[in-house]
């Protein structure tokens, strides 16, 4: 049997919101192992002088919780 655990995370970009995504799921699996999916929840930009500077994305990462000793 598998489990499947979920934790939010916020990445950013100052190029795009897919960059912004992929910063996300880059950094999350330095420390995340079994990576199966991510859910993107809603997408945000930080404007100056009526041009976007930041992309910001909030997203759901699922992992596969790995078995640990004596499972």
């Amino acid at each position: 049997m598998s489990v499947i655990r979920v934790t939010e995370i916020l990445a950013t970009s100052p190029t795009s919101w897919e960059d912004a995504v992929n910063n996300g799921l880059e950094r999350a699996t330095k420390t995340i192992r079994n990576v199966k999916g991510i859910d993107v929840l809603g997408w945000k930009a930080e404007i100056q002088n009526e041009k976007i500077v930041e992309y910001r994305v909030s997203m759901k990462v699922a992992f596969e919780v790995e078995d640990g000793p004596g499972s």
